[in-house]
């Protein structure tokens, strides 16, 4: 599929000569994408792999590998910034949503996740969104929207620290050290909007 953005010309990484070299290590590594987990299940990534394509709206793999990576990263260290009373932790929260997310399908499909047809994910999806998804034994113990709210922050956070994601979007990457010069005006290393050619 054709990424539609306004800046096709345009590549981050082409920035990078300005960048220290510890943060230019940094977002290389975003390119270098690795297909074992530490946390999650070949099932769950895989389960994590449909869901997180349609959140985004990207199938790229080479993208939605990375958003996989970040969130079992961030699963395996279990590391939370906040967590409201009576929400289990990140790693519980998580396994147990998959579980449930499993276990409705099978019930009510026969079919896992990421062999549903689109339109099944994406309903099933946004009833998991507004916690109405069912049957309602089987997410008894799931905060579904506390739930599908943590998949929602891992993913974004994930996706849009992506070098081929920061182009499309016209973002210029880390400023430091160089900075940013201009307040009114873009720097001529940034991202320039392209005129659509009739």
């Amino acid at each position: 599929m054709k990424r539609l953005t306004r800046y096709p010309s345009y590549n981050v990484m082409n920035e990078q000569h300005e960048w220290d070299e510890h943060t230019r290590k940094i977002v290389n590594s975003r390119l270098q994408t690795f297909g074992g987990h530490t946390f999650l299940t070949t099932v769950e990534a895989e389960m994590l792999r449909a869901w997180c394509s349609l959140l985004m709206d990207d199938a790229r793999p080479e993208i939605i590998q990375f958003v996989l990576g970040h969130i079992d990263r961030s699963l395996a260290s279990g590391e939370e910034s906040q967590r409201k009373p009576g929400i289990p932790p990140v790693q519980e929260l998580v396994r147990q949503g998959l579980q449930a997310l499993e276990a409705a399908c099978q019930s009510i499909h026969t079919k896992l996740f990421f062999h549903l047809e689109e339109k099944q994910k994406k309903q099933l999806m946004e009833e998991v969104s507004q916690g109405e998804a069912v049957p309602h034994e089987v997410w008894r113990d799931v905060p579904q929207q506390v739930f599908f709210q943590k998949l929602l922050s891992l993913s974004i956070e994930a996706y849009y620290s992506h070098p081929e994601i920061w182009s499309e979007i016209g973002f210029g990457g880390p400023a430091y050290p160089r900075g940013y010069a201009r307040m009114e005006h873009l720097d001529p290393w940034e991202a320039k909007e392209e005129k659509k050619k009739e």
